[in-house]
């Protein structure tokens, strides 16, 4: 499917808030592992909030969504007005949190394969990253454009993602995918792409749908293949109490590939106690911590 989208890219720089930005990335990083979550999930999706809730969960930062989509032209996003986003930057700063990534979580519904103005939802994503000094985005393939569901789609998937892997390497980031394939498929589909700023997002959850294994499918994958991880199952249990879970040997299966990141926590809700945020997250966080973060 060949389509053709005209934009213009909004310039979102201001050098001063880029400086700030870079502050509140590089306070954080003194660990190998960092442990988010996503603000959507801790229902505060593009809401201040969001960074004071994840301090007293007990994360690192937070995954920052676009907004939601719909059938609107673009994500209802408030970051692309500058005095928002230096809100967002100064509150971060001021509680020590990171920003782990910019995710585009309207692609969980909306189809990334057949939808007409992909490019221009992209590209407002990255002129945010931009802004935000946010190295890595956050891209579901979702529902619409799954390919194991849909492979007659795979076609337009990689088109797209070359499109889109030459807007993500002239800004200098990375846009995480996430898949429903296994890694072998996600290594070849990654070949097919062929562009350095198209990487994959792994997702815990989705390998232990698909009954595969993560920590032989992370070693196959490797370092450079993996920005950034969803290192959470569905809900159910936390993450100490999930028997298909296991965060030793996950980090073993990292520390040998020696990968280093974001761990971004999206569900594993205790399923007795589902909306207790500060409860679900704090542990989670806590436990995440406790394996990866060990002295």
């Amino acid at each position: 499917m060949i389509f053709t989208v005209v934009f213009a890219a909004t310039a979102l720089f201001l050098p001063l808030q880029n400086a700030f930005a870079a502050d509140v990335t590089n306070s954080i990083l003194s660990s190998r592992y960092q442990v988010a979550v996503c603000d959507w999930m801790i229902l505060k999706r593009q809401k201040l909030g969001a960074f004071q809730l994840a301090k007293d969960i007990g994360a690192d930062g937070v995954e920052v969504d676009m907004g939601s989509l719909g059938q609107r032209a673009t994500f209802a996003s408030s970051l692309t007005n500058a005095a928002n986003r230096e809100q967002f930057l100064a509150k971060a700063r001021e509680l020590n949190l990171g920003i782990s990534s910019i995710a585009m979580s309207g692609f969980y519904a909306q189809s990334f394969a057949e939808r007409t103005n992909v490019l221009r939802l992209v590209q407002d994503c990255v002129d945010t990253m931009q802004a935000m000094n946010v190295k890595i985005a956050f891209l579901p393939l979702g529902v619409n454009s799954d390919l194991l569901k849909h492979p007659e789609l795979r076609a337009q998937v990689v088109e797209r993602l070359k499109l889109v892997g030459a807007l993500a390497e002239k800004a200098g980031v990375i846009i995480g995918v996430e898949t429903e394939l296994d890694a072998s498929e996600q290594i070849k589909l990654l070949d097919e792409v062929g562009s350095p700023a198209i990487k994959i997002y792994y997702n815990l959850a989705s390998a232990i749908e698909h009954q595969r294994d993560y920590v032989k499918e992370l070693r196959l994958l490797g370092k450079d293949r993996v920005c950034q991880i969803h290192c959470s199952n569905t809900d159910g249990f936390w993450l100490q109490n999930d028997p298909q879970v296991n965060a030793p040997n996950l980090k073993a299966a990292l520390d040998e590939i020696n990968w280093s990141g974001w761990l971004v926590i999206e569900r594993s809700r205790d399923t007795n106690d589902v909306h207790n945020v500060k409860k679900n997250y704090g542990a989670n966080a806590a436990y995440l911590k406790s394996v990866f973060q060990k002295p």
